[in-house]
């Protein structure tokens, strides 16, 4: 082979190892969230996603540098379709939990907060044990762990399920409903409004490791390696002060969790 053509072969195989790097480093990692519960994720009126998730999403694709994109995904069908590829990563207060890691992977845990009941400010219910729900109709989100414990625990009790949270709070706050299950910070969110105005928290549910889980983590399809990228650019976060600078923005409590 002559010397001009080994030098021609070099330069291809050199631009092509170019591209691929380049093709490499412009892949962008799909990131699903809800878009509907707030104040981790939330479509605002024209449409654009915001919250802690989001911000938390942003934060850890600019500490693993890569571009990301986040879009808007109905709850009951997140892990589907993560599964089918629509997207690459939840961000999504999805729980880690026994169940959920049949099904997927998760990175480390990102937060964790405690579940509580809210009922009306003039309830006769003092606190959130089976008997203190009894009789009573609690409104929940689907699909949730905050579902699963009202199933597994108030049997004494109706429990209702409804696809969002936004319709629940609307129920209670209508006066449908005796009481509702969800994320401390979510419903104490929605009782500084004018809507949760009716209500009040009247505990807090004790942790049940099996449901609850081990916090919220980023759920990737099985065998996924950005599960590992995800965790360690969580400690990342967590170490440099990002993390934090978020957390204060919606919080005044460390939402990480013990």
């Amino acid at each position: 082979m002559g010397i001009s053509k080994r030098i021609a072969l070099a330069a291809t195989a050199a631009l092509a190892l170019t591209i691929g790097m380049a093709q490499a480093q412009e892949k962008t990692i799909k990131i699903a969230t809800e878009g509907a519960y707030p104040p981790y994720n939330n479509l605002t009126s024209d449409g654009k996603l915001v919250g802690f998730d989001v911000d938390i999403a942003n934060a850890l694709c600019e500490e693993m540098k890569v571009k990301c994109e986040i879009v808007a995904q109905e709850w009951d069908g997140m892990i589907p379709a993560l599964q089918a590829s629509k997207f690459d990563a939840i961000i999504a207060q999805m729980s880690i939990t026994p169940e959920r890691k049949e099904k997927i992977d998760f990175s480390k845990k990102y937060i964790n907060t405690p579940a509580v009941i809210a009922a009306a400010k003039d309830s006769d219910i003092k606190g959130v044990t089976k008997e203190d729900l009894a009789g009573k109709t609690i409104g929940v989100q689907g699909s949730t762990i905050h579902y699963n414990y009202a199933e597994k625990v108030y049997t004494d009790s109706t429990v209702k399920s409804y696809p969002t949270a936004d319709e629940y709070k609307l129920d209670m706050a209508n006066g449908r409903l005796d009481a509702v299950s969800d994320d401390a910070v979510t419903l104490g969110a929605w009782l500084e409004t004018a809507d949760g105005a009716c209500c009040k928290i009247v505990g807090t549910i004790p942790n049940m490791p099996e449901i609850h889980g081990d916090g919220a983590g980023v759920g990737v399809r099985k065998g996924d390696p950005l599960a590992d990228q995800f965790s360690a650019a969580i400690d990342a976060i967590r170490a440099n002060g990002k993390y934090k600078e978020i957390n204060d923005k919606y919080f005044k409590f460390d939402a990480y969790g013990s």
